[in-house]
């Protein structure tokens, strides 16, 4: 399902156009994910599953300097628009690139409501999967990533990445591959939703304003970019486990829980 290299770096420079811009943020709306409390802030909404992911930046210290750039950038993405009610921020501790989606919402809720047993399946499946990738993966190849720039989707703002060599995206692909393609991990209800789109999420849409000048906005995106263009450090994928969360605030994990190490 995934693509080929040459397609995936085709596609994520289409979507960093400021045409594509101008088309994407006509589709933006209010996320989900977030919801409004009494007091008028945006809290999170309750929405819990299990993915694999690189270690929250709170976690990562190899790559300190990257996220220590990505939360300037953050904030400068927060100040694309007059509403402070448009973009709701991401805690920076949380952000992560997501390695392959696995299950979430009314989906695990399901799952987890037939099975009295499905998270120690789940996590059991997951460390036999991880260990039969480890025996066929190239030794100390880094995984490396650049930012390609702003990455807007219907409900959230984020970066997206492309690899920095063609070795680095095999690695990702043939490793979801392994995992999408596993039968008892079909059994737990997973399957594959997404083409592999690397990016890292740095906010959710809040309220959008219906005299909200979508030109303007996506004339301001792409000034952004030219801005940080070539001044974020790459994003090298040291490790991916597995983690659970119960909102997109947060992600935890037990220490024995599925791990691989890329380089």
């Amino acid at each position: 399902m995934d693509d080929d290299y040459q397609t995936y770096l085709n596609r994520l420079a289409r979507m960093t156009l400021p045409e594509s811009y101008q088309t994407q943020v006509q589709h933006i709306h209010e996320s989900y994910k977030y919801s409004s409390a009494p007091n008028g802030s945006r809290q999170p909404t309750p929405f819990p599953g299990y993915t694999i992911i690189t270690p929250p930046s709170e976690d990562d210290k190899d790559n300190a300097d990257f996220y220590a750039a990505l939360q300037e950038y953050q904030s400068q993405i927060l100040d694309l628009s007059v509403s402070t009610e448009l973009i709701v921020p991401l805690p920076s501790k949380s952000f992560h690139l997501t390695v392959a989606d696995l299950i979430w919402d009314s989906a695990y809720r399901d799952e987890h409501s037939r099975n009295p047993n499905y998270e120690s399946d789940l996590q059991s499946c997951c460390a036999k999967i991880f260990d039969t990738y480890k025996q066929t993966a190239p030794a100390d190849n880094e995984v490396r990533f650049g930012v390609l720039g702003v990455m807007v989707m219907p409900r959230a703002i984020g970066v997206c990445l492309a690899p920095s060599t063609r070795s680095s995206y095999e690695q990702i692909i043939n490793f979801r591959r392994t995992l999408y393609q596993n039968p008892q991990l079909m059994s737990l209800g997973i399957e594959q939703n997404y083409h592999l789109t690397a990016h890292i999420t740095l906010g959710y849409f809040g309220e959008v304003a219906p005299d909200l000048d979508r030109t303007s906005l996506a004339e301001k995106i792409t000034d952004l970019n030219q801005k940080w263009l070539g001044n974020l450090p790459e994003f090298i994928v040291h490790r991916a486990e597995l983690r659970k969360f119960d909102d997109m605030t947060r992600y935890y994990r037990q220490p024995e829980w599925a791990a691989i190490d890329f380089s």
